[in-house]
């Protein structure tokens, strides 16, 4: 099957465009583009840079993906950004391109970018993110799977969300945000574990109360860090994957957390 391509829309000669890719009125293909089969770019959306779309995707009004970093230390040539499987990006957002060679900005699969969003240079983005409307990833982001961001959050350069974490609306975050958990606020604190979240995803009850074990020593008996990590050892929480895998995002956080 033929990619059905609106006589309006403008596609550069190189750009590899699959079957079953619908491109729409007046949207724009970069030269250095490739499309995988079942992709939608809708009227006046741009594709552009040296991006690959993987299946399925939908690329909505006005958004603009591929586009050239903000940072300034960006000096020339075309750079890259590699989207999964299924995802959806609506009206106005915008997604950057790495700022040099060998570098990249990477989404995976079955996310959902609101309107006007943002995902800056060399960001991570893992698979099922919740992004809502107005929000933005700083340079160099990190987010694991089946994150939640409230509507006009705002995460500064560098920061890492644990799976299954959220941000609720308007928070500033500053420092990682540990798998499991809330925060909120400005700048943003952790509030409490993200059970509505866990349940939803069919965690077990056990493994949630031992999230909230690990959440009290880290942020409600006034301990350091440290003495939180011994404390969570000392209760045996480690038998739950869960608690290993939110005390290893701790060991290796370079911003610290929130």
């Amino acid at each position: 099957m033929e990619p059905n391509i609106h006589p309006s829309a403008i596609v550069e000669s190189s750009a590899e465009i699959d079957s079953d890719v619908i491109i729409g009125a007046y949207a724009y293909i970069g030269s250095n583009v490739k499309i995988s089969a079942g992709t939608k770019v809708m009227h006046h959306a741009t594709v552009d840079g040296r991006t690959e779309l993987g299946e399925n995707n939908e690329i909505h009004p006005y958004s603009y993906i591929g586009g050239k970093t903000h940072d300034l230390k960006y000096r020339d040539g075309i750079h890259s950004l590699k989207i999964g499987n299924d995802n959806i990006f609506r009206e106005f957002s915008t997604v950057h391109c790495a700022t040099a060679e060998g570098l990249l900005t990477e989404i995976g699969n079955c996310n959902v970018i609101l309107a006007y969003s943002h995902i800056a240079h060399e960001c991570k983005v893992g698979d099922n993110l919740i992004m809502s409307s107005h929000s933005a990833l700083g340079g160099h982001v990190h987010l694991g799977n089946h994150v939640n961001i409230g509507w006009g959050v705002g995460i500064h350069q560098f920061c890492r969300l644990g799976d299954y974490s959220m941000a609720a609306a308007t928070a500033t975050i500053l420092q990682d945000i540990p798998p499991f958990f809330i925060a909120s606020g400005n700048p943003a604190k952790v509030r409490g574990i993200n059970k509505i979240g866990l349940q939803r995803a069919s965690f077990s009850e056990s493994s949630i109360s031992a999230v909230r074990k690990a959440y009290k020593a880290l942020y409600k008996k006034g301990f350091n860090r440290s003495q939180a990590l011994d404390s969570i050892e000392a209760e045996n929480l480690l038998e739950y994957n869960e608690v290993k895998d939110l005390i290893a995002f701790i060991r290796a956080s370079d911003r610290g957390i929130a």
